[in-house]
């Protein structure tokens, strides 16, 4: 039955048979298959919806509920099948590794440009491509829990902390008036943005796993192999593990950049609403009962995001995220008081009434540092309270 140039040959014919067969005809048409699949999988339109019915609170593992967006799972249970065939055919195991990576690049533009098409021409995107913004961001210690899955540590903050956030409040201030056309105002975008993050550290948890598999078993082969033979193997699955892992930090890198994009547009919210403070009269008649309907406004947004996020990010990127706020609206409200047209005894406490009402609504967010929040927001409170000692006692 085999072709008459493999007959003659016994056994070793057709093992060459089989393996010619492999390398030529099956391999290739496995990999067509497969890159259809993972295309249809990452083209189809749920591919990059959130779940509908996502469970209340986020869980880490995806058997009890994690959100991964559909069309990163798929891709990563067809990889994770990819590899089963690499089992089986470890001759192959390389070729088959490298199908696996490519079908990984292919996912990785995908969710570039789902991120692009979410965040395109919006002042937070524009923002964290500008090298000043970076490098305070880097200074900030929320940035910390970008790099690592552990709980930070809530202390008050110090010199330094306080000065970062300063310049950053200003910088950001400077762009005043924030316009609503620049802003993320739909909240599908933003749950959109969270999960994508979520779902890239997903993937790339996994293809740190697929870099540790391909690595063992060819170690353990290693030793059988002749010595001719090991410097050409060493280097090709040298090469393979750091293509993989440095696919699994251009995957984090996009990751972070959606909670990036997500703390800046916070706190561009943030200065949105209050920046209402300015150029206005604060001539109040009577006891502040109720915040200002703009920072009510803050609030309820604050407070919606925050539950509608909560399914799809774990606590402490959700802190990452809301975090930002605190510092931009005590420096905003603290700024504001030189921009005012007058103020009275009564429109001191309506800004301090205001402050209230936004340090309970941060104090509502889970895994919030609340000393820190009430820290900065007393400072608010602390300066328009000055307002009502007399002149003399100011010395």
């Amino acid at each position: 039955m085999l072709p008459q140039k493999y007959s003659q040959l016994g056994n070793d014919g057709l093992l060459a048979f089989v393996e010619n067969f492999l390398k030529d005809h099956f391999l290739p048409a496995m990999f067509v298959d497969y890159r259809k699949c993972v295309q249809q999988a990452i083209s189809s339109p749920a591919a990059f919806r959130p779940r509908a019915h996502a469970v209340p609170v986020y869980n880490p593992s995806v058997e009890k509920g994690r959100p991964v967006l559909q069309g990163l799972l798929a891709t990563d249970f067809l990889a994770k099948e990819v590899l089963g065939w690499a089992q089986l055919m470890p001759k192959y195991a390389t070729e088959l590794v490298e199908y696996v990576q490519t079908f990984l690049e292919r996912t990785y533009e995908r969710c570039r440009t789902s991120f692009t098409e979410a965040v395109l021409e919006k002042q937070s995107y524009i923002l964290i491509g500008r090298t000043d913004v970076e490098s305070l961001m880097r200074l900030d210690p929320a940035n910390a829990c970008l790099l690592s899955s552990s709980m930070l540590e809530h202390n008050a903050p110090d010199a330094e902390t306080v000065e970062a956030e300063i310049e950053m409040s200003d910088l950001l201030l400077s762009l005043r008036p924030i316009k609503q056309e620049h802003l993320i105002r739909d909240d599908h975008k933003l749950i959109l943005l969270a999960s994508l993050s979520d779902s890239l550290e997903y993937l790339a948890d996994s293809i740190e796993r697929l870099g540790e598999y391909f690595v063992r078993p060819d170690a353990r082969l290693e030793d059988k192999k002749h010595t001719h033979q090991r410097p050409h193997h060493s280097r090709t699955k040298s090469a393979l593990t750091t293509s993989l892992a440095s696919l699994a930090d251009e995957y984090r890198k996009l990751a972070i950049d959606c909670l990036k994009v997500l703390r800046l547009e916070m706190q561009l919210e943030t200065i949105f609403h209050m920046q209402e403070m300015t150029n206005r009269e604060y001539l109040e008649d009577q006891d502040a009962e109720e915040p200002d309907d703009f920072v009510i406004s803050l609030t309820t947004q604050i407070t919606r995001r925050d539950e509608e996020m909560a399914p799809f990010i774990p606590e402490l990127k959700r802190n990452y995220i809301f975090g930002g706020i605190c510092s931009v609206a005590a420096n905003t409200s603290i700024k504001a008081l030189a921009e005012m047209n007058s103020i009275n005894l009564l429109g001191a406490q309506q800004i301090c009434r205001n402050s209230i009402a936004l340090e309970q609504a941060l104090a509502a967010i889970p895994s919030i540092d609340n000393e820190a929040v009430q820290q900065r927001l007393d400072r608010v409170r602390t300066y328009y309270e000055l307002l009502n000692l007399p002149f003399e006692a100011l010395y």
